[in-house]
């Protein structure tokens, strides 16, 4: 398995169909509520099992010392097998790098323990997504 940006347009449409597929589609949300304007200006990270898409994440950068992981997905068959932390290990690697302090992320109920196996703290309730899927706000600390 390999974890890196999508490199041509077949990867890209690959990378947001699965941001759909498992982000917005079991909500019955349109097609195109996977991406928002903030696209250009983020890093996005994709794990490739044999040339196939199986899990994504965005790194956003929303101050010098803070960024913001978001929109994690991983296909429902290669779920609990350890995709995720990859993913998300990558993308606290390059945020460190880049001097964060701080990483944030918005968890779904049912991913908080998963973020917090991985050190992330609670920090309040945040949004209610779709009127149904209620999110917290979580942040790991530098160190």
């Amino acid at each position: 398995m390999e974890i890196r940006s999508p490199e041509n347009a077949q990867e890209w449409e690959s990378y947001f169909s699965l941001r759909y597929e498992v982000l917005r589609k079991p909500w019955n949300q349109p097609l195109g509520t996977e991406r928002d304007g903030l696209e250009d200006q983020t890093k996005h990270f994709a794990c490739f099992s044999a040339s196939k898409i199986i899990g994504v994440g965005r790194l956003d950068q929303v101050s010098p010392e803070v960024f913001q992981i978001r929109y994690m997905a991983v296909h429902p068959d290669a779920q609990n097998k350890g995709i995720g932390r990859m993913i998300i290990r990558e993308m606290e690697a390059e945020a460190w790098l880049n001097g964060a302090e701080t990483i944030l992320l918005h968890a779904r109920e049912n991913a908080m323990g998963f973020y917090e196996s991985l050190g992330y703290e609670l920090q309040s309730i945040s949004h209610l997504l779709f009127g149904t899927i209620q999110h917290f706000l979580m942040q790991k600390k530098k160190g």
